[in-house]
């Protein structure tokens, strides 16, 4: 008998309607050698772990996961627009022969302040969370070869 300050064991019962769950938690238990019951226990409890909603700290064990597959998932973005960028660079610079007029200063300085807002309107574009449509790009800053065909 139990004593009275010892607590009962909860007891449930459980009817399986699907043949197939019952044979793998007796495969289950078998095969870790415990009891049916302990078995099912264990069972249920993987289960209840999945669903966020069972258990407050399991939200925040499902949040550190996600976090950490969005952070890892996120790196490997960024590799391969690394990737990209250098392999665009390798090939822009391969086509692009370097000529006397490159250590210009006046040419530098334009080519500066031509990066400066290239760099300006993609943050301000990344700050307002859209893009600019082809109209808009070619209004706000006309292209030298359209400008030498005039």
């Amino acid at each position: 008998m139990a004593r009275a300050d010892e607590k009962p064991t909860p007891r449930v019962q459980v009817y399986f309607e699907n043949p197939k769950t019952e044979l793998a938690l007796r495969r289950e238990a078998r095969a870790n050698r415990m009891t049916l019951s302990r078995a099912a226990e264990q069972a249920i409890s993987r289960g209840l772990q999945r669903r966020p909603a069972a258990d407050p700290e399991d939200r925040l064990l499902a949040l550190d996961r996600a976090l950490r597959d969005h952070m890892r998932a996120t790196a490997r973005d960024m590799t391969i627009v690394q990737e990209l960028l250098v392999e665009f660079a390798r090939a822009f610079f391969a086509r692009l022969p370097d000529t006397a007029a490159d250590q210009d200063p006046l040419l530098r300085a334009a080519v500066e302040a031509r990066i400066g807002r290239l760099l300006d309107a993609a943050a301000a574009r990344i700050v307002a969370g859209g893009t600019r449509t082809t109209d808009e790009a070619t209004a706000a800053e006309p292209r030298s070869f359209s400008t030498a065909a005039e």
